[in-house]
């Protein structure tokens, strides 16, 4: 029995060791976090400083691996949540941020699951902020309008596709709606594509979201978003123009009323430079032209941002960004997409420090 059980303990130890090189897990995550301030953060006009989570990117951890399953195939999945390192608690469910199996090879690569958009995994690369919670209105307007005018960052029940041929990257999601009312109520699709060359990036996108079919109407909301953009490097300089055009059809309206439409143009410009290998200077600019609105109520801010970023090594960066916004006709604005202004201007900084691991 004794030599059994240690014949048995040899067995597992081996076949344990095959698993390992076949296959990998691999723990990573991103910790951010700083000290900010805000003007006009509360409605008696006072401002507010604070602890806050993600000045650079969204505090994040997660578990990522793949398996060689032989001829250049390879099984790979993810599963990534959000931190708030503020108070140590949960930004979303747990994995919210992603959470996909699926599957790798020559031909490219296909999830099911949740997941960041093929829109958003191309757009991300032409904000010269990055997406910056603190400061950047490329994935979604200030929290302070009616309307964000972003485009979605991930799908639930997706089917994702990416792949690549010579210097032209593209991907396509799909969001199933799972409604029971039709297939197309709640469905989402995101297509992508971007070409790269020497110094020079170039991008296209479109992305659809449907609501469900209203009885009164027989029509759903539906929302459409484009982009457009281009990077230039020259050296140690890298120059940043995109736009977006978003458009919201109501359903709750006839179709030949287009006063219920939300429509809206965003655009942003930027500029990063490294004067040394380990610091990097960006200056950017966002502004949003509000369309179909009232007379007067076309808020059409705009942001200035500029950001020190010094890195301490590979994996770790030390930050300070100031920011300003203003609108137009007495409206509100906010410097964040996710903490609304009480002024039309505001005005803030974010010092902070940001480890990957």
């Amino acid at each position: 029995m004794k030599r059994t059980s240690i014949a048995m303990a040899a067995l597992a130890m081996l076949a344990a060791n095959a698993a390992h090189a076949q296959s990998n897990v691999q723990i990573y995550g991103l910790l951010d976090t700083g000290v900010d301030y805000a003007s006009d953060a509360a409605p008696n006009g006072h401002g507010m400083t604070r602890v806050s989570s993600g000045g650079m990117n969204t505090s994040r951890w997660g578990l990522r691996g793949s398996e060689d399953l032989g001829g250049g195939l390879k099984a790979v999945f993810n599963l990534e949540g959000g931190i708030l390192m503020d108070t140590g608690g949960i930004d979303g469910a747990l994995f919210r941020r992603q959470a996909y199996a699926g599957l790798e090879g020559s031909l490219g690569r296909i999830v099911l699951g949740r997941s960041f958009t093929s829109v958003y995994d191309t757009v991300i690369r032409f904000d010269p902020m990055g997406f910056a919670p603190f400061y950047s209105w490329a994935t979604t307007g200030n929290a302070t309008g009616p309307s964000k005018y972003g485009m979605t960052t991930g799908f639930d029940n997706m089917v994702k596709y990416a792949g690549s041929t010579g210097n032209f990257k593209y991907g396509a999601s799909y969001g199933f709606g799972e409604q029971t009312s039709g297939s197309r109520d709640g469905a989402k699709l995101a297509v992508a594509g971007s070409w790269e060359t020497e110094g020079l990036s170039l991008m296209a996108t479109a992305e659809q979201v449907n609501g469900s079919t209203l009885p009164a109407t027989g029509r759903r909301d539906t929302t459409r978003v484009f982009h457009l953009g281009g990077t230039y490097s020259a050296g140690p300089v890298k120059f940043y123009l995109s736009g977006r055009r978003y458009a919201q059809e109501s359903g709750k309206a006839a179709k030949d009323n287009i006063n219920a439409d939300v429509k809206a143009n965003t655009y942003w410009t930027g500029v990063a430079y490294k004067p040394v290998p380990n610091v990097t200077l960006t200056g950017a600019v966002y502004y949003m032209d509000v369309r179909n609105v009232a007379a007067n109520t076309d808020a059409d801010p705009l942001m200035f941002v500029a950001r020190y970023r010094y890195a301490l090594s590979k994996r770790t960066d030390l930050y300070a960004t100031v920011a300003y916004a203003k609108a137009r006709h007495g409206q509100l604005v906010g410097l964040s997409r996710d903490d609304a202004g009480f002024d039309e201007r505001q005005h803030g900084a974010i010092v902070g420090i940001q480890h990957r691991f």
